[in-house]
C-alpha cells in the first residue's frame, strides 16, 4: 500500500484522532497527566457496554463452538495480539480446560511477545497460514483483534477463516472498519482518541481487554465452569492455587478447611468433584458420574435450586 493511502487511511479512523482534552498534556505535571488518563480511561466501560449485544452474539457461538468440539482462536499483531495470547493462556488453570481449546495466535509468533515485529503485521498470508498450521474448521469460531480493524494480518485470517466456515468475529475500536464489514459479528467498541495520540495500547487495548475477558468467562460459565459465582474448574497446580480451592469448597460447602482439603484430596485434586460430595455426602465415583450425566454442570448434578443472595 502507498504511504500517502496509509497516511489517509490513518486520518480517518477515531483511534488515530488527537484528543482535545489532552493538547496540553506535555506541560502537565505528573498529578495532571494521571488526572488526565484516568478520566479518559472512565469512559471505556461505557464503549463496551454499548456494545453488549454484539459480544453477547459472540459468546453464543462460542457455545455452541465448545460443544461442538470447536475451539476459540484469537489472532491479532502487536498488543492486540498479545492480549489474545494473555486471554487465552489463563484459560486453563482458570477454567480446567485443555491448552487447546482457547489459542491465542500473534503475528510474528511466540517470539513477537517480548520484541516488536511491527511488519508481520503487513502480511494477509501469514494471517492465512497461521491458521492453516492450526487446522482451522468449520467447528471453530475465529476472532480477529485490531485496533484499526484494517491490519492485513487479520484480514488475511478472519478471509481464510470464513472460506472454511468458521464462525468470523472482528473486534475493533473503529466503527465500520474493513474487518467489522467482513466478520460475521463485528464488536467495536469506540472508546475515542488516545491520551497519547495512536498510542492504542491505552484506552483501546483496555477495552480490548475487558471484551476478551467477557468472551471466555462467559462462555467458562455458560458451559458449566462455575457454581454460583465460584470458579470450580480450576487447575490445583501451584500452592496458590491449592488453597484457593480450599476457599472454594469451604465458600460452597460450608464446611471446615480440614474437612474441604481431605475432599480435595479424595477427589483427585477436582474441585468441582470434591464440591459434589461435600454438598451431597456422594463418593468420588457416584459424584463423577452423576457430574458426567449433568454434562458438567454442578448445580444440576447436585439437584440444587439458586440459593438467595444475601
Amino acid at each position: 500500500m502507498a504511504k500517502t493511502t496509509l497516511i489517509a487511511e490513518l486520518g480517518q479512523l477515531v483511534s488515530e484522532a488527537r484528543n482535545p482534552e489532552t493538547m496540553q498534556i506535555d506541560l502537565m505535571s505528573t498529578p495532571q497527566i494521571l488526572a488526565a488518563m484516568n478520566a479518559e480511561d472512565a469512559l471505556v466501560a461505557g464503549a463496551v457496554r454499548k456494545v453488549l449485544p454484539e459480544i453477547g452474539a459472540a459468546v453464543d457461538r462460542v457455545v455452541e463452538a465448545f460443544k461442538a468440539g470447536g475451539r476459540l482462536i484469537y489472532m491479532g499483531a502487536g498488543t492486540s495480539g498479545r492480549l489474545g495470547v494473555l486471554d487465552a493462556s489463563e484459560c486453563p488453570p482458570t477454567f480446567g480446560v485443555p491448552e487447546g481449546m482457547v489459542v491465542g495466535i500473534i503475528a510474528g509468533g511466540d517470539h513477537a511477545l517480548r520484541h516488536p515485529i511491527e511488519g508481520a503485521e503487513d502480511d494477509p498470508g501469514e494471517g492465512r497460514r497461521d491458521l492453516e498450521r492450526i487446522g482451522v474448521s468449520a467447528k471453530d469460531v475465529v476472532v480477529g483483534i485490531a485496533v484499526s480493524g484494517r491490519t492485513p494480518y487479520v484480514i488475511g485470517g478472519l478471509d481464510y477463516a470464513k472460506s472454511v466456515g468458521a464462525t468470523s468475529v472482528a473486534l475493533s475500536c473503529n466503527p465500520g472498519s474493513v474487518i467489522a464489514r467482513m466478520a460475521d459479528i463485528a464488536i467495536s467498541p469506540v472508546v475515542g482518541p488516545e491520551a497519547l495520540t495512536g498510542s492504542t495500547r491505552l484506552k483501546s487495548g483496555t477495552a480490548q481487554k475487558l471484551v476478551l475477558n467477557m468472551l471466555t468467562t462467559a462462555s467458562m460459565i455458560r458451559i458449566g465452569k462455575s457454581y454460583e459465582n465460584l470458579m470450580v474448574d480450576l487447575s490445583v497446580s501451584n500452592e496458590k492455587l491449592a488453597a484457593r480451592a480450599i476457599r472454594i469448597l469451604v465458600e460452597a460447602t460450608g464446611c471446615a478447611p480440614e474437612e474441604a482439603e481431605r475432599l480435595i484430596a479424595a477427589a483427585g485434586k477436582n474441585v468441582k468433584l470434591a464440591i459434589l460430595m461435600g454438598l451431597t455426602g456422594m463418593n468420588a465415583d457416584d459424584g463423577q458420574r452423576a457430574l458426567e450425566e449433568a454434562d458438567g454442570f454442578l448445580r444440576r448434578a447436585a439437584g440444587q435450586q439458586p440459593r438467595a443472595a444475601g
